[in-house]
């Protein structure tokens, strides 16, 4: 399979679908993806040993890594299989074909397990079809694993939804609080906090403390998880050893959004301490290995909600 014959393909399906001609780009897309299994079933064997993934850049490794645990060998498949699953789920859905939307996503979510914008349009698909315990499951699954604060603003929007329907509407209030605090725009948490507004779950009904002891009862965090907060920083710092000053802004930005200036800085301090104790250790300048190749500070683990970043 030719890396630059998929990505080539992937860009002309997703140009089809710009156009609006989705039947033809789902054509495309189903071709690539018969092709792609194919390849997959001759040359990348899972075993117990050994894992497949797509990870689009290093930062999803590191975090994927850190997060699950997998004592596995991690091996890059070298093709971007979740992007090609992401553009069938798409193509599917504007065709109407939900089941084969379903399918791709959870493709996109196995060669890529922290893409949680994959994880969230599935819990979506799931809800659609009347699986709740899918898609609570899939959307609770996002509070371990965002690197993208829009991302955890949406689970929080989806649990909020949950609790009124349970009728606990100071615990929805809480949930949406919460995604408020992370000052990031998006949709369904816009939608959801112009509904609540003058309501029985109105979030400035509940201070931080309750919305905290609230979502805790629940066994829902309040925040994000500091782990890909950490995750991010690291290879920030990386970044910003090899001159990518852009890569680095952006992940530091991404780091700032999921729990504020104040924490993710103090994050920052701890993660170059330990690269300086490290040295000093070795006798040699601060690393500037591969992020996965680092360990977190100690102390910097945890989850951290808006009380902790200033907020």
């Amino acid at each position: 399979m030719d890396e630059s014959g998929m990505t080539e393909g992937l860009a002309h399906a997703e140009a089809l679908m710009i156009e609006g001609q989705n039947d033809e780009a789902l054509s495309v897309l189903l071709g690539i993806a018969e092709d792609a299994e194919e390849y997959v079933d001759r040359n990348c064997p899972t075993t117990d040993e050994v894992q497949w993934f797509s990870f689009p850049t290093i930062f999803e490794r590191l975090a994927y890594r850190r997060v699950e645990k997998d004592p596995r060998e991690l091996r890059d498949v070298g093709e971007p299989m979740d992007r090609l699953y992401g553009d069938l789920a798409l193509a599917a859905v504007h065709t109407g074909d939900y089941d084969i939307a379903t399918n791709a996503l959870k493709q996109a979510v196995r060669w890529n397990p922290m893409g949680c914008e994959m994880r969230l349009n599935l819990a979506d698909l799931f809800r659609v079809n009347g699986d709740i315990n899918e898609y609570l499951a899939l959307t609770y699954s996002v509070f371990e694993r965002a690197s993208d604060a829009r991302h955890l603003a949406r689970a929080f929007a989806n649990f909020s939804e949950y609790f009124l329907v349970q009728q606990k509407p100071r615990t929805a209030a809480a949930a949406l609080r919460a995604g408020r605090r992370l000052g990031v725009k998006e949709r369904a948490l816009d939608q959801a906090l112009d509904q609540a507004a003058g309501t029985t779950h109105d979030p400035d009904l509940v201070g931080d403390d309750e919305a905290r002891d609230l979502l805790a009862q629940e066994g829902l965090p309040d925040g994000a998880n500091a782990e890909i907060a950490i995750c991010l920083l690291m290879c920030a710092t990386d970044a910003a050893q090899a001159g990518q000053q852009d890569v680095a802004t952006n992940l530091t930005v991404r780091a700032r959004d999921l729990v504020g200036e104040e924490a993710s800085m103090a994050l920052l301090r701890l993660i170059r301490q330990s690269d300086a104790d490290l040295a000093a250790d070795q006798g040699a300048a601060p690393a500037q290995g591969a992020p996965g190749e680092k360990d977190a500070p100690d102390g910097a683990d945890g989850t951290v909600g808006g009380d902790a970043d200033g907020r």
